[in-house]
């Protein structure tokens, strides 16, 4: 019990020493805290007794994270490619629990209008190298937020979301567009909100253990 309460704790511990030394200018706070964001977050789950392909989503967001840290291009890349497979993940995850709701329509066609909104108005601004990745992200993404919102609910489905206008701000700085002040403060407050929402959505839309037990018996034959 103890443990279920420190390790988010700690997490949010974490993230406010990022913020702050976001805010303050102290790069080598950030350089500490942002990595431990997602091990803490894993740890939290793991220990919660969630699924391991959360854990594992958790753990590809770390790599991510880590990756980021570099302004050369081909971390960009692997970075990318890191939080590609964590979305991978989150899908496989969230397809698990059941069929779309019925509001599912009216997120598929919101999220596919910002899908082709974001990618067109981005497209011009982007290098050359890095707009088919980046639209083909961008199409992963969305797809995980739209099935967080429609397979577990409004607390997965903020995650979701709050996880796209992340990675929003990241491309269109990329873009080279004009920017908040202090724009890594919101990629990091979006970011790290968006993935413990996640987490808790996933964890809250397991099925009791009665139910789950009972499920087993009424497949045994």
């Amino acid at each position: 019990m103890r443990a279920s309460r420190a390790l988010p704790a700690a997490f949010v511990l974490a993230a406010v020493l990022d913020l702050v030394s976001l805010v303050v200018g102290f790069r080598a706070g950030h350089l500490v805290a942002k990595p431990l964001l997602m091990p803490l977050l894993a740890a939290f789950a793991a220990r919660a007794g969630g699924p391991r392909l959360l854990v594992a989503t958790l753990l590809c967001g770390w790599g991510g994270d880590v990756l980021l840290l570099s302004d050369t291009d081909p971390a960009f890349m692997a970075g990318m490619a890191s939080f590609a497979a964590g979305h991978v993940c989150y899908l496989v995850l969230f397809r698990r629990h059941g069929p779309p709701r019925a509001c599912a329509g009216l997120f598929a066609v919101g999220y596919a209008v910002a899908l082709v909104t974001l990618v067109v108005l981005l497209w011009p601004g982007l290098p050359a190298g890095l707009r088919v990745p980046v639209a083909g992200y961008s199409t992963l993404l969305t797809a995980m937020a739209y099935t967080a919102a429609t397979r577990l609910g409004p607390v997965a489905g903020l995650g979701g979301a709050l996880f796209m206008l992340s990675d929003t701000l990241i491309a269109t700085g990329v873009a080279d567009w004009p920017q908040l002040p202090r724009p890594d403060l919101w990629i990091m407050l979006t970011y790290a909100a968006a993935q413990f929402l996640l987490v808790r959505g996933a964890l809250d839309a397991r099925p009791a253990p009665a139910a789950a037990y009972r499920e087993v018996r009424s497949t045994t034959p």
